[in-house]
């Protein structure tokens, strides 16, 4: 009895597996697919395919296009999707990998987000030295003179940022004045992946920063890396910044962002 019980056990885990398996399927081919390609795509016979989707089409969790006989995610699996996605919260997926990536580095390193005055530091891992930088909960960072407002910058819509960049360059004589300029830095910003500055916010102080997005591959959050140019080496191609990219491509895919997708710029 005992047997035949972890037998039927294991049986269902592994039904279980090939189920998850063909709605991932679906969600890579979608929005709609026939069932050639899905059964070649979960490299499984088309009958048995077949046979799950029959289940996944009771259940709710796909459905099947009567003109076209193709197969897509059904309002369950929508339903659950949307579920995931209210419960990504950015400040809580982004808090391990930001300080580990203070531990590695020893450098300071904060996440901020966009928030109604723009740019807005929201969590901090401060570096573990005598000499550090000190950056406040709660700083509203400026648009064209921090590494972390020029990366979001980069990845907003203009109309969030514009009235922002009208404000600070009516205020000083701003290299980023000139349209053609800004758009040229922001392009190679979107490029790069990231962006730095040695000492354009404070003196002596190097900022390293890049994006993290979220599933529909809009820009949710920067994180940066900042601290005393004396220690700290803000080098886009230095082993920071390969660290950094590292931390906001994993936070980022936690997001539910696909890597292969190009981020959401209007």
């Amino acid at each position: 009895m005992e047997k035949t019980s972890d037998s039927n056990g294991k049986q269902k885990v592994r039904s279980a597996e090939v189920g998850t398996d063909i709605l991932k399927a679906l969600a890579e081919l979608s929005p709609s697919t026939s069932l050639s390609r899905l059964a070649e795509h979960v490299q499984m016979p088309a009958s048995k395919v077949h046979r799950y989707l029959q289940a996944l089409i009771a259940s709710g969790f796909a459905e099947q296009n009567a003109a076209t006989n193709h197969y897509g995610l059904g309002r369950e699996a929508l339903r659950v999707g949307l579920a995931a996605l209210n419960s990504m919260d950015v400040l809580k997926v982004a808090a391990l990998p930001l300080a580990e990536l203070r531990d590695e580095l020893n450098e300071t390193c904060f996440l901020a987000v966009w928030g109604n005055q723009g740019a807005t530091v929201v969590h901090i891992e401060p570096a573990v030295r005598a000499v550090t930088v000190v950056t406040q909960l709660g700083s509203v960072l400026p648009l064209l003179s921090s590494s972390t407002g020029l990366v979001f910058s980069a990845y907003l819509p203009h109309r969030e940022t514009d009235d922002l960049r009208e404000l600070e360059i009516a205020a000083v004589d701003h290299p980023l004045k000139d349209e053609k300029a800004y758009a040229t830095l922001c392009e190679q910003i979107r490029e790069r992946g990231l962006h730095h500055v040695h000492g354009l916010l404070m003196p002596g102080v190097d900022a390293l920063s890049a994006p993290v997005f979220n599933a529909v591959g809009q820009v949710a959050a920067v994180l940066t890396i900042v601290g005393p140019t004396s220690l700290f080496h803000a080098d886009e191609n230095g082993p920071a910044a390969q660290r950094l990219l590292a931390a906001t491509r994993a936070v980022s895919w936690r997001m539910g962002f696909d890597a292969d997708s190009p981020p959401d710029v209007r």
